[in-house]
């Protein structure tokens, strides 16, 4: 998926087509709360296949028959470097840039699977642009979701439960992360469910806004 890379005052084509995408599960404190979660003691990691994604501009499709199909705003990670078993401290030297991404989900199939390989693997349910911007502090970051201009969601990266370096450290120790891996970093409160129509824009500070719009999946 070609995409701009915006690092040291330039920009150029980049093409990213990640190996895998790797979800980060319950990661805001508001949020854990929200979902009725206690804060996990580690990082709850899952994948989304390739497949899922799409850029800013293209169609969600909303599959029919399922009472909720979330929009989830975060942070997506990219890694530049092949990465495996890197310390907390140098974690972000692994780092290319920082994407919008939208972990969209089917809510039902999550809580009747178990496992969230089905809720978050359709297609066109990773939504990820518009923009990768290099040399970001991730730390402090304000993301906001609106859908149909209306704000949903509305924090900072500083509510992670666990920041950035942590999250590659711990994915690097137990798989090998290749260069335009993702690591989407989870998502705040205000979780809601979508329906054909429907306007969606991922807005994080630095990087700009991701708009998508859902339709009927055919």
């Amino acid at each position: 998926m070609l995409m701009t890379l915006v690092r040291g005052g330039s920009s150029e084509s980049f093409d990213l087509a990640p190996s895998k995408i790797i979800g980060i599960g319950v990661n805001y404190r508001a949020h854990a709360v929200e979902m009725g979660k206690g804060l996990p003691e580690e990082p709850l990691m899952f994948l989304k296949p390739r497949s899922a994604m799409i850029t800013d501009g293209d169609a969600i499709e909303r599959p029919a028959g399922y009472e909720r199909v979330d929009y989830e705003g975060e942070l997506g990670v990219v890694i530049g470097a092949r990465t495996r078993g890197i310390s907390r401290e140098r974690a972000l030297e692994a780092v290319l840039g920082f994407v919008c991404v939208n972990d969209v989900t089917v809510r039902d199939l999550q809580k009747r699977d178990g496992q969230w390989a089905r809720a978050k693997g359709f297609d066109t349910f990773c939504p990820i642009g518009p923009r990768i911007v290099a040399g970001l502090d991730p730390s402090k970051l304000r993301i906001t979701t609106r859908v149909n201009g209306e704000v949903r969601q509305d924090s900072s990266t500083s509510d992670l439960i666990f920041d950035v370096p942590a999250l590659i450290a711990f994915t690097s120790a137990h798989m090998t992360l290749e260069p335009g891996d993702v690591i989407s970093t989870g998502t705040p409160s205000g979780v809601g469910n979508l329906t054909p129509g429907d306007t969606v824009t991922v807005e994080i500070e630095g990087i700009g806004a991701l708009t998508n719009k859902v339709i009927a999946r055919p």
